[in-house]
């Protein structure tokens, strides 16, 4: 988890380690958007586009599926990490998320890298900690190590 700010032109800085991960990557475009318009995340172009063919070939909730497709799509833009490892995010996502002039967290997640406000990684933080010896013993026995 790192702290994170959107700059005045609504742009992030990334931590060093996430810089190194998208400069290595072959394709430099990224996915930036929002699944839930809650939490913004930054996806490697490659990775969005699995999400897309997920989204396409999702049978069993098609509605579901259209709609997380519509919020990424209303709220999304492609961006590129600039020389000093800043990503920008668009003006739509920006103010539904309320991410400007806020401290934000960031973390990676399934190959994004999530942006939670203050806010929201609060929520998180609670739900995460309720039960947290039931769930820890369930993924125990399904084998985590």
């Amino acid at each position: 988890m790192y702290p994170a700010r959107l700059d005045d032109k609504g742009r992030m800085k990334l931590p060093q380690t996430f810089v190194q991960y998208f400069a290595s990557l072959r394709e430099k475009t990224l996915f930036v958007t929002s699944l839930d318009r809650a939490i913004a995340a930054i996806y490697p172009m490659a990775i969005w586009r699995q999400n897309e063919e997920f989204f396409s070939n999702y049978r069993e909730d098609p509605k579901a599926a259209a709609d997380v497709t519509f919020n990424a799509m209303d709220l999304g833009a492609e961006a590129e990490m600039d020389g000093q490892g800043r990503i920008g995010f668009s003006p739509e996502l920006r103010r539904t998320l309320g991410l400007e002039d806020k401290p934000l967290k960031i973390f990676a997640h399934n190959g994004s890298i999530q942006v939670l406000t203050e806010e929201i990684y609060e929520k998180r933080r609670e739900r995460a900690a309720q039960s947290i010896e039931d769930k820890l013993e369930k993924l125990e026995a399904a084998g985590l190590k």
